[in-house]
C-alpha cells in the first residue's frame, strides 16, 4: 500500500470499495455520539496535528447553499477541465462509494490512498471526539494538499459558518446558491437564520457569486458582504441567465453572450449554469474562454439529478416506449423545480417511486408533484436507519394528494407499475440522494 505522501499519485481508477476502507469508515462514525454537531473546534484541533493541510491547498472556490451546490461545482469542473486545468473537487454526500466525495486532479481518489489517509487521520486524532464529516474532511484536505492541482472546488456539507470546510481563510471566490428550507433542526426555522449560517463562508474582500435568492436571504448576504467589504455578483443584478431558444443567454459586465443549453435537465439548471459562468471572470490567474465554457456546459455530468436511466436491470425491464428517471432532490425547493420540469411530461402517465429520510419534509416535497403524478409507490430506503418507513412515506403522499401504496423495494415497485399499466409511461424514482445511491448501486 503506497504512503499518501509518497511520489505515487493519490488518484487512481475507480474500483469497488474494499472491506478495509469500509471498516475504517464505520469506525469513524463511532468517534462522536452525534452524526452532526456543528463546530469548528474539533476540525481545527485535528488539522493542527496534521500540519495544517488547509493552508497548503491550491486556490479554492467555496460553495454553499440549499440547492444547486453540486450542480455549480459540476459545471465549474467541466469548464475548467475543458480549458486544460487540473481540478480537485470535494462534494457530499456520495451516491454509491465514498470515493465520489474526493476527486484529485480529475480522477476519483484511489483505493489504497483513501484507506491510508483515513487511517492516518484516525491515528492522529487519537480517539478524541470528532464527527464523521469532520475527520473525513480533514482526510480530504490532506489529499488535496499532497496532490498537485490548479484549483479546488469545495462544497460545504451543512450550513457554512460552522461547517468543517469553512477553515479556508481566503478562497478565490465564494458562491451562495439558492436558499430554502432544509436542515431546520440545525440551521434555524426561518430563511434569514438559514441564510446567516450559509453567509458564514463570505470572507473579507473576497468576491461572492450569489444565485437566485428569496428577499430574506439576499438581505442577509448583502449585510454580511457590506460588513466584510466583499463584492457581491448577484443573479438578476450583476449577472443574468435565461433560456433562449435551444440554448441559454448569459449577461454580465462584459456583455451578453449565447451558450448551449446545459446538459443537465431542468429549467433550474439555467441559473445554476449561470452562477458557474459568473464565477469565471473572478478566477484571477485563470483563463476560461467562451469556447471552453460552452464545452463544459455540453459535457457536464452529475448523476441522480434528473437523470434518465437507460442501462441496467431496471431500465432493461421497461416495455417499449417507457422511460425511467432518477432524481435525488429532497426538499420543497427541489420538489418545485421537479414539478416545473415534469409539466412537459403530459404525453404519458407518470408514476412515482418515492423514499425519503425522516429528517425531511415529505409533504412539502411532494405537493408540487401531485398534479402531475397518477400514483405513487412508497419504499423504505434500504440499509438506511434514518429512512421513513414505507407506510409513513405513503401517508405523506396521501396528505400531498397522491394516491399511494407501499412496496418492499424499488425493483418490486417498478415491476408492479409495469404489470398494471397498459400504455407507455414514465416512472420517476425520487425523494432522496440516498435512495438514488441505492438505485445506482444495484442497477449499474
Amino acid at each position: 500500500m503506497p504512503s499518501p505522501d509518497s511520489s505515487e499519485p493519490l488518484s487512481g481508477p475507480a474500483r469497488e470499495q474494499r472491506p478495509g476502507t469500509d471498516r475504517v469508515l464505520e469506525r469513524l462514525t463511532r468517534l462522536h455520539p452525534k452524526i452532526i454537531d456543528l463546530s469548528l473546534d474539533r476540525t481545527w484541533r485535528l488539522l493542527e496535528r496534521l500540519g495544517h493541510p488547509e493552508r497548503k491547498l491550491p486556490p479554492v472556490v467555496h460553495v454553499a447553499g440549499t440547492n444547486g451546490k453540486g450542480s455549480v461545482i459540476a459545471y465549474l469542473r467541466a469548464m475548467l477541465e475543458a480549458a486544460g486545468y487540473r481540478v480537485h473537487a470535494y462534494i457530499s454526500p456520495h451516491l454509491v462509494r465514498f470515493h465520489e466525495r474526493i476527486r484529485l486532479a480529475g480522477a476519483l481518489i484511489g483505493e489504497d490512498a483513501l484507506l491510508a489517509l483515513l487511517e492516518e487521520c484516525e491515528r492522529v486524532n487519537g480517539g478524541e471526539p470528532i464527527t464523521f464529516f469532520e475527520i473525513t474532511t480533514a482526510a480530504a484536505f490532506l489529499a488535496f494538499a499532497r496532490e498537485q492541482a490548479d484549483i479546488l472546488l469545495l462544497e460545504t456539507g451543512l450550513g457554512g459558518r460552522l461547517d468543517s470546510t469553512n477553515v479556508v481563510e481566503r478562497p478565490l471566490v465564494t458562491v451562495l446558491m439558492p436558499i430554502s428550507f432544509d436542515h431546520m433542526q440545525y440551521l434555524g426555522d426561518s430563511l434569514a437564520k438559514i441564510a446567516f449560517e450559509k453567509a458564514g463562508i463570505i470572507k473579507a474582500h473576497v468576491p461572492a457569486v450569489v444565485g437566485p435568492q428569496p428577499p430574506e436571504a439576499m438581505a442577509v448576504f448583502e449585510a454580511k458582504a457590506a460588513e466584510l467589504q466583499a463584492t457581491l455578483h448577484r443573479y438578476g443584478r450583476e449577472w443574468h441567465a435565461a433560456e433562449s431558444g435551444d440554448g441559454m443567454s448569459f449577461k454580465d459586465s462584459a456583455g451578453e453572450r449565447r451558450f448551449p443549453k446545459p446538459a443537465l435537465a431542468g429549467a433550474h439548471q439555467i441559473p445554476n449554469a449561470g452562477a458557474a459562468l459568473a464565477c469565471l471572470p473572478l478566477l484571477k490567474g485563470f483563463t476560461i474562454d467562451d469556447k471552453a465554457a460552452a464545452r463544459g456546459l455540453r459535457e457536464v455530468q452529475w448523476p441522480a439529478r434528473l437523470q434518465r436511466l437507460t442501462r441496467g436491470p431496471l431500465a432493461a425491464s421497461l416495455p417499449a416506449g417507457w422511460e425511467l428517471w432518477l432524481d435525488g432532490g429532497h426538499n420543497q425547493a427541489a420538489g418545485e423545480a421537479l414539478g416545473e420540469f415534469i409539466k412537459g411530461w403530459a404525453d404519458r402517465p407518470l408514476h412515482l417511486v418515492f423514499g425519503m429520510l425522516n429528517t425531511k419534509e415529505p409533504v412539502a416535497f411532494l405537493k408540487p408533484l401531485a398534479v402531475h403524478a397518477r400514483d405513487l409507490i412508497a419504499v423504505r430506503i434500504a440499509g438506511d436507519h434514518a429512512s421513513l418507513s414505507a407506510e409513513d412515506a405513503a401517508g405523506a403522499a396521501a396528505q400531498a394528494g397522491i394516491a399511494a401504496e407501499i412496496a418492499d423495494g424499488v425493483e418490486p415497485a417498478v415491476a408492479r407499475i409495469i404489470a398494471r399499466e397498459r400504455q407507455p409511461s414514465r416512472i420517476l424514482i425520487c425523494g432522496s440522494l440516498y435512495l438514488a445511491g441505492v438505485v445506482l448501486e444495484t442497477n449499474g
